[in-house]
């Protein structure tokens, strides 16, 4: 936070940093993240399932999956452009744009993501609904642009990847936040992208054939099993790093979030790698969609807690 005095003699304009106090970034950047996370996730893991198996044993993917996306990406719109102190200003970035900022760049790749998801969307659920297609009040146009779906999603599955993972870019490059390293945090993004992604996947699939249903568990089991292993590295070997130790010292024994943390470690890692693991074996929907939802709700916590901690160090 900057504080300005104007020296009325030379209109000179004396500037003096504080520290912030504070969380400056909370729920919403929160809620931003995972909201990014499910919409670029179900995209990545759709893909991986319609390279693997038949659009006819993917009952609705074409139409469930963008949706999904499309619901979730203005989650994530949304709740960036509330969190700015001046709203309006978003505009420049189109208007105006500076190519050397991640968030400039972040807001067109994410802007012409969505608009893709839209267009596929309602292609996807055009093609699903013939009853309502024939009703098109543009029926002829409905399937001229029908073709578009699949010319444009290679592009769109191209795209979801540094989307998911720009937001990384933007932590790293905050000052004083030793905790939030690049190469890390990218993997983690795109870990959880994978992790919810299939979760969400998971909720829907119930007319899936078996076979997808197993990808869609391994999926999950894999994501989970990686990220819980970069957080465990994380809380036990952050000795290397004096600010990430002190950082870490809200979750090691007893913190203020260590309740949260270890909360998120089960109900987002630990309980679905198990459910996945079992379900590659057996096929159990109840099972399976619990370990989705859990999955959904730690991933909440986990990147609560990640966001949280690094800001309660003051940085003067």
């Amino acid at each position: 936070m900057e504080h300005s005095t104007v020296i009325e003699a030379t209109k000179a304009v004396v500037t003096l940093d504080v520290a912030l106090p504070g969380i400056i970034w909370g729920w919403m950047i929160t809620l931003n993240m995972w909201a990014k996370s499910i919409g670029t996730g179900v995209i990545l893991v759709g893909a991986f399932l319609l390279y693997r198996h038949k659009r006819e044993s993917l009952s609705g993917i074409r139409w469930k999956m963008p949706l999904i996306s499309f619901i979730f990406l203005n989650i994530f719109l949304a709740f960036t452009l509330l969190d700015l102190h001046q709203p309006l200003r978003m505009v420049n970035i189109f208007l105006h744009p500076n190519w050397t900022s991640a968030i400039t760049v972040g807001a067109w790749m994410a802007s012409l993501f969505t608009g893709l998801i839209t267009i596929m969307a309602l292609i996807g659920f055009l093609d699903a609904h013939p009853d309502i297609r024939r009703h098109c009040p543009l029926a002829n146009m409905c399937r001229k642009i029908s073709p578009f779906y699949e010319m444009v999603f290679p592009f769109v599955v191209f795209l979801a990847i540094p989307v998911t993972l720009y937001t990384a870019v933007i932590m790293a490059e905050s000052s004083a936040r030793e905790l939030w390293q690049a190469p890390t945090e990218l993997l983690q993004m795109l870990l959880a992208a994978l992790m919810v992604g299939s979760a969400s996947l998971i909720l829907i699939s119930d007319n899936w054939s078996r076979e997808a249903k197993r990808d869609l568990a391994l999926v999950l089991a894999i994501s989970v099993f990686f990220s819980f292993l970069m957080y465990m590295g994380e809380y036990f070997f952050s000795f290397k790093s004096a600010e990430a130790e002190a950082t870490l010292a809200y979750i090691h024994s007893g913190g203020e979030y260590n309740v949260e943390f270890w909360s998120a470690m089960a109900l987002g890692y630990i309980i679905p790698f198990f459910i996945a693991i079992s379900n590659l074996k057996e096929d159990n929907r109840t099972l399976i969609r619990f370990g989705a939802l859990t999955a959904l709700i730690g991933l909440y916590l986990a990147k609560d807690v990640w966001l949280k901690i690094p800001q309660m160090l003051p940085l003067s």
